[in-house]
């Protein structure tokens, strides 16, 4: 990078915070709660900054939690909002979030939720029952309209009497959701950060049903402003019930340039950053500043449009597929920072998968095939920026593959958009091949299998729709944890590896680096970072 770049960028960022700063009236002074207690809190106060600033690639498609489906989006809404139920820090296991406790009917078709009692809305309004029935309600038809992607995903649907049948209101603390049918993933989903959280009805009345600019939660941290491609500024929302954050002020900042991330970290004006990548760790660690890796729950794969004239015929699909080299290509971009593939679901969750067999490299075959099949270019769509599962970004990868389908004889013609218009133009389905991934977001089998029987394009990018497939993952809905659920996703994997209705390519670790002078940091393994436990020291 110029060095003329550097200043921009280094300017740049102490600008946005000095105006941080002056927006939220902090700067060396305390609050007053920390000035009415004496000298011990005047102290503590003084060793920490009031602002911790988080630069990540992309700025979130939005933050309604019921109108966005991205990681970028994700790791903002949750320290705006909360759910009936939270995962443990460490697992998916789950616990009590803005419900206290929870029934389930003997027959596992009735939930009943105990909700904390003196929670407000950051907008003052009272979190009722009634809120709850709201935010879910919203989702459900007649109500919920296409720009709602994970409705269907965590709440099922009434015209297809799957999921959530109805929500009933039972007094202000007890809220009862009935559903149609046992459904084993429930109580994980209502602990997910799309969708599940619940959100204010003033604000959605206030701002007609959409709080996509103007969110407001339960959560730790309420919202202050955001400058689109450039921050987005969240306050400590000190009418919070449960523990207060640790930090007065978040920015989360967009910078697009993994190296100018890199740069920000080192010099001090960004405190953490994501989206990294191998290649800039030993800049990172040489500058003195830390790594956090753990396994991730991710997937990233190129998925065929089986609806598309070239890739309806499975034996196309698996031609394309032996043509490109997995491991060798996971090894070359990710180094040790990602495995291979060999199961769409990471080898930490159940079922393990590792006798599911995927289409292997074979150029002779792949010759062959892609010949009798009269394939000679593919149009490839993919995205800029990079995202959890996927660390160098959707062009670096679309270019890897594109190099070894040229091996054998096929041009891959490549259009790269950022992520916000990226997703747009996978709903149009103008494509042959595009890339994708997931971050799971509850740790159960279905979120990821559900995937390839979603009916919303945004979700089910292959549009792939088969009769087998939906009654296995019907009868893995209600089936209880265990044994016999196993075997069902385990079928569910190999039919999508015998019909290669993806090119499954890596599971990530997640990949982030922070300053020394933070504590309490981490990304979930859902890949949301929540911050109310962070503190930066001066």
């Amino acid at each position: 990078m110029k060095k003329n770049s550097i200043k921009k960028i280094s300017s740049f960022l102490l600008a946005a915070a000095i105006a941080v700063s002056a927006m939220s009236g902090c700067g060396t002074s305390k609050r007053a709660s920390d000035a009415e207690s004496g000298t011990a809190a005047s102290g503590a106060a003084a060793t920490l900054k009031d602002t911790f600033t988080y630069a990540q690639g992309a700025d979130p498609r939005g933050l309604d939690p019921a109108m966005v489906d991205d990681g970028e989006s994700a790791k903002v809404i949750c320290n705006i909002y909360e759910g009936l139920l939270k995962y443990n820090k460490d697992s998916t296991e789950v616990e009590p979030g803005l419900a206290e406790k929870w029934d389930i009917s003997s027959d596992g078709t009735k939930y009943t939720f105990h909700l904390r009692k003196g929670v407000k809305f950051q907008d003052g309004t009272d979190f009722n029952a009634e809120a709850v029935k709201t935010s879910i309600d919203r989702q459900l038809e007649p109500k919920v309209t296409d720009d709602m992607p994970y409705s269907s995903f965590v709440f099922g649907s009434i015209k297809a009497k799957t999921g959530v049948k109805e929500v009933k209101v039972i007094d202000d603390n007890t809220v009862e959701i009935d559903l149609f049918s046992p459904e084993t993933p429930f109580v994980k989903n209502v602990a997910m950060v799309m969708a599940a959280p619940i959100v204010s009805p003033a604000a959605l009345k206030k701002y007609n049903n959409n709080l996509n600019e103007h969110p407001v939660g339960t959560g730790p941290y309420t919202f202050v402003s955001w400058s689109k491609g450039q921050n987005i500024v969240l306050k400590r929302n000190d009418n919070y019930w449960g523990t207060k954050a640790k930090t007065e002020n978040v920015v989360f900042k967009f910078i697009t340039e993994n190296s100018a991330r890199v740069i920000a970290l080192t010099s001090g004006e960004a405190d953490a950053i994501d989206g990294i990548d191998s290649t800039v760790v030993s800049q990172i660690t040489g500058a003195g500043d830390k790594l956090f890796t753990s396994e991730g729950m991710t997937i990233n794969y190129m998925a065929y449009n089986v609806t598309s004239d070239k890739f309806k015929n499975v034996e196309a699909r698996k031609a394309f597929s032996q043509a490109v080299n997995v491991p060798e290509m996971v090894k070359s971009l990710y180094k040790d920072y990602a495995v291979p593939a060999t199961s769409i679901m990471p080898s930490f969750m159940n079922p393990n998968t590792n006798q599911v067999k995927q289409t292997s490299f074979d150029k002779n075959a792949a010759k062959t095939g892609l010949a009798k099949a009269g394939i000679k270019s593919v149009n490839m769509i993919t995205y800029s920026n990079p995202r959890p599962y996927n660390s160098v970004g959707g062009q670096v990868l679309a270019e890897a593959i594109q190099g070894y389908l040229k091996d054998v004889g096929v041009t891959c013609n490549i259009k790269t958009y950022d992520w916000t218009t990226y997703k747009d133009v996978v709903k149009k389905g103008d494509y042959d091949v595009c890339f994708y991934g997931w971050n799971g977001d509850n740790g159960d089998p279905d979120n990821f299998m559900n995937l390839l029987d979603n009916q919303d394009p945004s979700m089910n990018v292959a549009r792939y729709n088969n009769a087998d497939y939906h009654a296995l993952i019907n009868k893995g809905l209600v089936t209880k944890d265990g044994a016999e659920r196993d075997k069902i996703y385990t079928q569910c994997e190999q039919k999508a590896a015998d019909e290669n209705v993806w090119l499954v390519v890596s599971h990530s670790k997640n990949l982030a680096a922070y300053s020394p002078k933070v504590s309490g940091y981490y990304i979930h393994q859902t890949g949301i970072t929540p911050f109310a436990g962070v503190s930066v020291s001066k």
